[in-house]
């Protein structure tokens, strides 16, 4: 039996004996959904997983307060070779009101079995062309905050050489770029006063917010058809008969594109201040600190990872549906060579639903889960394996950067 086909068995091999351990893992993140930032339970729960493996080195509250890192130190003797890092991500955070409604439970799990499965591939082996080192890395608060960028700016991925994971969805799909976004508040300032007795004294900021988003709905038709806005006011008013002195809205920006954001942002704004001066408000518009940006493909890696996948029986679609959504992901492939592959989970329920979460509970969800955890670590197992891959991997990577600077 030739090495890679040994390395393949024991990645299969060990994810199938602690399928139980991780449907656990899963099961405990799910029943107690946390929202971004606050996932303090689920930070627990995977610091004591991995603090139970031997051989795991495990930082809690690792640069964020709920942010963790596992490492299994390097394999393998080379002289006067660095030690090349090889990430998979977790991410824990659920959405207000409906949970787990985005499947992250079963990322989590999915980045902690292809770590164990990557393990007890290499256990053992010596004749490697690289040192290599397993990372298991945390990232909080991806609905909301940008938890990876935060890492990013923090030096968590410094050190990493290839990145990992997968995201449930409707079907499988090796790879697709999703949007780039920011989101922002705008607050307007007006003057309370009698609405029925002296209106003229007062300053509408209710108006404001209606013109705001009546111009955000003028301007999507002369927007181009891959660039998103969307929004809500989020406070309109205390009673009808006070003239509101306060409104807030928010609204998410999306482009294909990174770089993109910048205009639609520049159009938004002209309309948020449009109102401000039609109405005689005062406003605040403030973006987030941390923009998503579009996915970087690297078609050596994804193509690896379908292959991969074919041969556990994992089906890909010829034309799969366009997924409009964001990820902070996004971010870190602008800054390490890395895949997001998607994955079914056994429903057509879509994501951001009841149904969908109670689908990423359901048993039925672990056979594509774990399934998918095998290929992101067959897929890892063959780049540190093969130097060729890895330089192929690294150059597909500079190419995209580049293609994103034209």
């Amino acid at each position: 039996m030739e090495r890679s086909e040994r390395m393949r068995n024991a990645i299969q091999l060990c994810i199938d004996v602690r399928k139980d351990d991780l449907n656990a893992l899963s099961q405990d993140i799910w029943n107690r959904p946390e929202l971004s930032g606050e996932e303090v339970q689920a930070h627990d729960r995977l610091v004591r997983f991995f603090s139970q493996e031997k051989t795991w080195t495990v930082e809690s509250h690792y640069k964020l307060p709920t942010a963790f890192r596992a490492t299994w130190e390097a394999v393998g003797d080379v002289k006067g070779e660095s030690v090349l890092n090889v990430a998979f991500l977790c991410e824990y955070d659920a959405l207000p009101g409906i949970g787990h409604a985005c499947g992250h439970n079963l990322i989590a799990e999915v980045g902690a079995a292809a770590a164990l499965g990557m393990k007890a591939a290499l256990e053992g082996q010596i004749e490697l062309p690289a040192p290599v080192k397993i990372t298991v890395l945390g990232t909080p608060a991806e609905e909301s905050r940008g938890g990876k960028v935060d890492l990013i700016n923090a030096g968590a991925f410094d050190d990493i050489d290839l990145v990992f994971m997968a995201h449930p969805t409707q079907e499988d799909v090796p790879f697709l770029p999703f949007l780039a976004i920011q989101a922002v508040t705008v607050k307007y300032h007006g003057k309370a006063c009698h609405a029925s007795a002296y209106p003229w004294k007062g300053v509408n900021a209710l108006d404001a917010a209606v013109l705001a988003y009546n111009n955000l709905s003028v301007l999507r038709q002369q927007l181009s058809p891959d660039w998103r806005l969307h929004g809500i006011i989020k406070h309109g008013g205390e009673m009808p008969n006070i003239i509101p002195a306060y409104t807030e809205l928010e609204f998410y920006l999306r482009t294909p594109q990174a770089e993109e954001l910048c205009e639609l942002k520049a159009k938004a704004e002209a309309c948020f201040r449009a109102a401000a001066v039609a109405t005689g408000c005062e406003v605040e518009i403030i973006f987030t600190e941390n923009a998503y940006y579009d996915i970087l493909p690297n078609d050596a890696l994804a193509s690896l990872y379908e292959k991969n996948a074919k041969a556990l029986g994992i089906q890909f679609s010829e034309m799969p549906v366009k997924l409009l959504g964001s990820t902070d992901f996004g971010n870190v492939s602008y800054v390490v060579p890395g895949i997001h592959p998607l994955f079914f989970i056994g429903t057509d329920a879509l994501n951001h639903t009841e149904e969908y979460t109670k689908a990423a509970g359901a048993e039925k969800a672990q056979l594509f889960t774990l399934r998918v955890a095998k290929a992101l670590a067959m897929t890892a197992v063959d780049v540190v394996c093969c130097p060729a891959l890895l330089k192929q991997v690294r150059e597909d990577f500079k190419l995209a950067k580049l293609k994103q600077k034209k």
